[in-house]
């Protein structure tokens, strides 16, 4: 740091931003049960911005340019980077605002849960959720073929010349398995999944319900008909659908008016026949990458917008508190089970190729890999064809299971079901 710091004043840059990081990891690697292989790493870095504040008329510009620097660079090598990065900076014409330089403490609870896995062995971490992932893996017939497990322990320094001067250690569990059933078809089912605490369970039963999941898709064989249909989505398409409102709802959407969303607006456009949307923002580190501090918001209140979100560049254009970046969400549960949902005639889609939430025009869709018919007598699994739907037609409509699930930065409603989906199918008779 002292040595960055030396270097960009000897370069002329008096606007810039230091985040320096540690990186510690076990990492974990499966062939079916079997450990292949076990490593752990350590990485330093840092991520240095550079800013130059610049006028053209009566046009004043505040631009930026990044680098990354290694401990193997000279001081002379560091100014002579910062010096090219200065430059670069006078062609990015940004209109001018402030670098970040509040002051405060991010919220207790985020403090604790920062500590919930940094505190702990990364080995020992490791080594509880390989435990968990294969708990469920008992089948012959369904099976997980390969895994990935990596605890991470990362330590951030984040210095500007604003007089931000913050720090945090953070744990984490990421990885990846692939689930495999050879009755019937061969077939396999890609999940990933990441924790910032202790909650093998929701591993457990993220494994349970893929194996579960992967069986159904080596009996599918035809596409459901085609038609206009009641749909159930679940698991990590529940965080798509309210992924909509959160990007709506950012502020480097709403200045550019890319989004007409504003505190106070109802982001359901009007009447509402069945669930209200409710969210909150979860803060996932104490600090934005800013040196913000972060705490949990809410962000929708049976409909209502509560705030505008987003970074220090676009809060200081929209004269908004700047709040950091999210990427966690939470949503209550809803007021009726999945079961009842599958009463009446749906389909309910459990695995795509590739499902995407256009937050721009609202449009979502994808194609099916697995999926389940309820005729209001049988449960038929189905495969092939996609559904392409509007988020602007659906949300009035939409209804939200009571049962929860723990997903990937998103905890909520383990399903959601939108009604008048057009699903592209079979034609056959």
């Amino acid at each position: 740091m002292e040595k960055i710091l030396s270097a960009l004043e000897k370069s002329g840059a008096a606007l810039y931003q230091i985040t320096e990081t540690r990186e510690e990891s076990a990492e974990l690697f499966f062939i079916r049960r079997a450990l292949d292989m076990q490593r752990q790493k350590e990485i330093r870095q840092a991520a240095v911005t550079v800013y130059r504040e610049f006028s053209e008329g009566e046009d004043r510009y505040l631009g930026s340019a990044a680098v990354q620097v290694q401990d193997s660079f000279t001081e002379e090598q560091l100014e002579q980077m910062f010096r090219d990065a200065l430059y670069a900076a006078g062609f990015v014409k940004n209109p001018y605002y402030e670098l970040y330089h509040g002051t405060g403490e991010p919220s207790p609870q985020v403090l604790e849960k920062a500590k919930h896995l940094s505190d702990r062995s990364l080995a020992e971490v490791a080594g509880c959720f390989a435990d968990a992932l294969f708990a469920e893996d008992t089948e012959k017939d369904v099976f997980l073929n390969s895994a990935e497990i990596f605890a991470t322990r990362t330590t951030c320094h984040i210095v500007n010349a604003k007089g931000v001067d913050v720090s945090y250690c953070k744990g984490r569990v990421t990885g990846e398995f692939v689930a495999q059933c050879t009755a019937g078809q061969d077939v396999e089912i890609y999940e990933d999944f990441a924790y910032d605490d202790m909650d093998t369970q929701a591993l457990r039963r993220k494994v349970r319900d893929t194996l579960e999941m992967t069986r159904a898709r080596a009996q599918a064989v035809t596409a459901p008909p085609a038609g206009e249909y009641r749909v159930i989505l679940s698991g990590s398409y529940v965080k798509e659908i309210f992924s909509y409102y959160v990007m709506r709802s950012d502020m480097s959407m709403v200045y550019p008016k890319y989004s007409t969303f504003r505190p106070g607006c109802d982001v359901q456009d009007g009447e509402v026949e069945k669930d209200r949307i409710n969210l909150t923002l979860k803060a996932t580190v104490p600090y934005s990458p800013e040196g913000i501090p972060m705490r949990d918001r809410e962000l929708v209140k049976e409909g209502e917008l509560k705030l505008l979100h987003g970074g220090n560049r676009f809060a200081y254009y929209l004269e908004q508190e700047p709040t950091g970046n999210y990427s966690s969400y939470q949503a209550p549960a809803g007021q009726v089970s999945l079961e009842e949902m599958r009463q009446a005639p749906c389909l309910e889609i459990v695995n795509f190729s590739d499902f995407q939430m256009d937050s721009y025009s609202g449009h979502f869709g994808g194609e099916i890999r697995l999926a389940f018919l309820y005729d209001g007598e049988k449960r038929i699994p189905v495969t092939g064809g996609s559904i392409n739907g509007s988020i602007l037609e659906a949300q009035k409509n939409l209804n939200f299971s009571s049962e929860t699930q723990v997903d990937k930065e998103f905890e909520g409603p383990a399903a959601v079901c939108l009604t008048g989906v057009k699903v592209a199918g079979s034609t056959e008779e």
